[in-house]
């Protein structure tokens, strides 16, 4: 490998112990109440999220995730009696577009984790009775393909998928909560500004964003922005590997705007409101390295791709994203949409991320490997005083803003 990337990257150096207490069971009372800890160059603050705006610089360059998690969780009961939970993964038909597939009416097909399986046989259709706007509604489940656990659902009306999923899901909370779905986690396991259905995971650093402090960060004149990455349930999935580069990395749909692009181009203080919003950042500059390096216009970054070139041979970020620019002018579009399964490990030279907004996660986890990357050995020290300083950890836990270097 390239661009000073060792061959391997051991697991055993990114792990490190959390006691079960210290993970959030459920969210505060009030979004902006969370604590935030804040690592700028090495020093270590502590503060609430309510004060967000306070260390942020006038003219930083917010970009936030705006998916919306979609209630993920299917449950069908066989005449026997035994629960089947269908667990929605991502579209497979008509479209694997997530967007389109949300809007499919009558009929699709869905990759799948199911509960139970084995206990459901082929040819043999599960039901739900539902009512939408008080019309009663019959969902029914066949299995399309066994192997690659395809489920094909069936409805009998003129609803739109989002609306059969409202209707019959469950939020997907993670598996470290430890918990039935409440009535609460309906509204506090989304973002305020959650928009684009599609996500089976939430972008939990959006969490802590309330009106309020979204206002403050208006009136001081932060630039805010919304792209959309949608959360794949393969970020809850653990390093087995003890060489990380082994892992195999989980791919997400992307969709960027043109007015991201020029922001991004007006405004290089960029600071990504979570790891899904540093990925799809991150990825968009490969992109744009795909666009000029090998004249490729297909917007698929594999997990390794940025470990494919040396730093004195690739464009400068300006250069990058002028390259989408001019090809999104072309193909006269005004959005794009891609596929990331890019991976974010040390060793890794960020293009466009200059702060994170960030959450608190898993040991030796794809994303502790991120956040080692973005502010070095460091993370340690951050993580050990956000433990000795009793935070919230994971999902519904509390927050901290990186910052490795001046702006």
């Amino acid at each position: 490998m390239s661009n000073k990337v060792e061959q391997q990257v051991r697991l055993s150096d990114y792990n490190y112990e959390l006691p079960k207490e210290k993970i959030a069971k459920h969210p505060l009372a009030e979004r902006m109440n969370s604590k935030l800890l804040v690592y700028n160059q090495g020093a270590i603050n502590h503060t609430q999220f309510f004060h967000l705006n306070d260390y942020l610089p006038d003219d930083a360059n917010l970009f936030f995730n705006d998916t919306r998690v979609i209630p993920a969780r299917l449950h069908f009961k066989k005449e026997t009696g035994a629960s089947i939970e269908v667990f929605l993964l991502e579209p497979h038909a008509p479209t694997n577009d997530i967007a389109k597939a949300m809007l499919v009416e009558n009929e699709c097909e869905w990759c799948c984790m199911v509960g139970n399986f084995k206990k459901w046989k082929d040819h043999q259709s599960l039901q739900l009775q539902l009512l939408i706007n008080d019309k009663p509604v019959t969902l029914t489940a066949e299995i399309a393909n066994r192997e690659k656990q395809i489920i094909r659902l069936k409805w009998s009306t003129a609803n739109h998928f989002v609306e059969i999923v409202e209707a019959a899901g469950k939020i997907p909370l993670p598996p470290y909560i430890d918990r039935d779905v409440s009535q609460e986690d309906k509204e506090r396991y989304q973002t305020i500004y959650s928009h684009a259905e599609g996500a089976v995971a939430a972008p939990t650093a959006g969490l802590h964003f309330s009106d309020t402090v979204i206002d403050k960060l208006t009136a001081k004149g932060i630039n805010l922005n919304y792209l959309t990455l949608h959360v794949s349930a393969g970020t809850f999935q653990p390093i087995k590997e003890e060489n990380v580069l082994n892992h195999p990395m989980h791919s997400e749909q992307v969709i960027v705007h043109m007015e991201n692009i020029e922001s991004l181009l007006a405004n290089p203080k960029v600071i990504a409101v979570g790891t899904t919003s540093m990925r799809t950042l991150e990825s968009l500059y490969w992109y744009g390295v795909k666009l000029i390096k090998e004249k490729e216009s297909d917007f698929t970054i594999a997990k390794l791709f940025p470990y494919k070139y040396n730093q004195e041979e690739l464009p400068t970020t300006e250069e990058s994203l002028k390259a989408i620019k001019q090809k999104m002018e072309e193909d006269g579009v005004e959005e794009i949409t891609g596929h990331t399964e890019i991976f974010i490990f040390p060793g890794y030279t960020f293009k466009v991320v200059k702060g994170l907004i960030t959450n608190y996660h898993l040991p030796g986890s794809t994303l502790v490997l991120l956040v080692a990357a973005f502010i070095g050995p460091n993370w340690r020290d951050v993580y050990q005083q956000a433990l000795d300083n009793d935070y919230r950890f994971l999902s519904y836990g509390d927050s901290s803003l990186l910052i490795p270097k001046s702006f």
